[in-house]
């Protein structure tokens, strides 16, 4: 059994990981990156349809859920967006901005798993994968804080370090590498963990809307999705499973089980107005004629049952006025329960994590365990989609790498 020694050594080569390793490394720290996966940044390359949404051009502590909304402040003042911006430049990485200003590569993600990587080898940080690490002890004496026990393809190895940072990633996609080893660490030094679910994730239904999405599967539509007190305003896609899409992702964030939530159909319009012109100018149109000139025909001969199905064939004109407001309301409330979402299988992350009450929010260390430090999506740091989820990696990353 090989016994080797680092001042650092990370648990994971995702991006907080990747970002941490060679920020330390450009200090002259001897860093060591484990990787329990067959390759590096696989969450990276998958990110943004392959094109990695690597940050937004409006970064606020608004876009992230915590238990403390101030805990993110620090880092993201310390590496912030434009920081990060500069450095895929310097790389010529050629990139595009989208809607809500969000920053896209033009080409592939694997520019900027790439310019992480080449950082990491410029500045001497060793990465390796096939990775496990089976045990982490606190040592009580000694040049080092750590020993780890790892299980190589090679055999067992033990490695010691000063720093040890977890950068596991959470629970979400177990088949890009999602797993629990950094909540477990955390129990094991005392420090206390916040509720973790699935969160940027579809949701499922289980009564007679579950037919309906079915049926409706693969249609799109600008929406406003409103749950506990937070509204999005993004597309809805329908699938065989449940509803799906950013606005569908976004709001999860806020969902909990139980929870309703509200999707407005025309977002631009007071539905209930809309409809009383409608009956004043086309007075012999039937309502699903009206309603298709701005939702789709399929979407709308599956609301007609649910909502005027007594009055299919009857004139706008023959409409009570307040017939016309109820089914405006509910175009505009359209009130549903999911009965789930599609879990850590499909979630892009884990809400929930490390409690940020025992971590430095400008060293990411634990306070009650010198030398042992979290970042990324392991800590109750939730970032919303649209490339926050990414800037907090760089950020949390870079705050760590300044201190290990």
């Amino acid at each position: 059994m090989s016994q080797q020694h680092y001042d650092v050594i990370i648990l994971g080569a995702g991006a907080s990981g990747l970002f941490c390793a060679f920020t330390a490394a450009q200090r002259g720290r001897r860093v060591l990156v484990l990787e329990r996966a067959n390759k590096v940044g696989k969450k990276i390359l998958m990110s943004g349809g392959g094109r990695c949404n690597f940050t937004n051009h409006f970064v606020e502590a608004d876009n992230f859920i915590s238990g403390n909304r101030h805990f993110c402040k620090a880092a993201l003042t310390r590496f912030n967006q434009w920081d990060f911006i500069a450095m895929v430049e310097r790389y010529n990485i050629a990139y595009e901005e989208r809607k809500h200003s969000q920053l896209f590569c033009l080409d592939s993600a694997k520019d900027i798993l790439n310019m992480l990587l080449d950082e990491c080898a410029s500045a001497g940080a060793d990465i390796r994968t096939h990775c496990e690490v089976t045990q982490v002890t606190a040592q009580k004496e000694g040049d080092y804080r750590y020993e780890l026990a790892v299980s190589t393809p090679q055999g067992e190895e033990r490695l010691h370090c000063e720093s040890l940072v977890v950068a596991t990633g959470g629970l979400s996609i177990p088949t890009l590498g999602g797993s629990g080893i950094g909540y477990d660490l955390a129990r094991q030094f005392g420090l206390q963990l916040t509720p973790r679910d699935a969160a940027l994730v579809p949701f499922m239904f289980s009564d007679q809307m579950k037919g309906l999405c079915e049926r409706l599967s693969g249609l799109a539509l600008d929406v406003e999705v409103s749950a506990n007190n937070r509204t999005f305003r993004e597309a809805l896609l329908f699938t065989h499973r449940g509803m799906s899409g950013p606005s569908m992702l976004q709001i999860s964030n806020y969902w909990h089980p139980g929870d309703s939530i509200s999707i407005n159909l025309l977002p631009d319009d007071n539905a209930g107005d809309w409809l009383l012109t409608a009956k004043q100018q086309h007075p012999r149109s039937l309502l699903r004629s009206v309603l298709a000139q701005k939702l789709s025909k399929g979407l709308v001969a599956e609301l007609q049952p649910l909502w005027w199905a007594q009055h299919s064939e009857t004139p706008l004109a023959e409409f009570s006025d307040k017939a016309l407001r109820n089914i405006g309301e509910q175009l505009n409330q359209w009130r549903l329960k999911p009965s789930g979402t599609e879990g850590y299988r499909t979630a892009e992350v884990t809400r929930g994590g490390v409690d940020t009450d025992g971590i430095s929010s400008k060293t990411m260390e634990a306070k009650q365990q010198p030398g042992l430090y979290f970042i990324g999506e392991v800590l109750d740091v939730t970032g919303w989609l649209g490339g926050f989820k990414f800037q907090w990696a760089w950020s949390s990353g870079y705050s760590a790498g300044l201190a290990v």
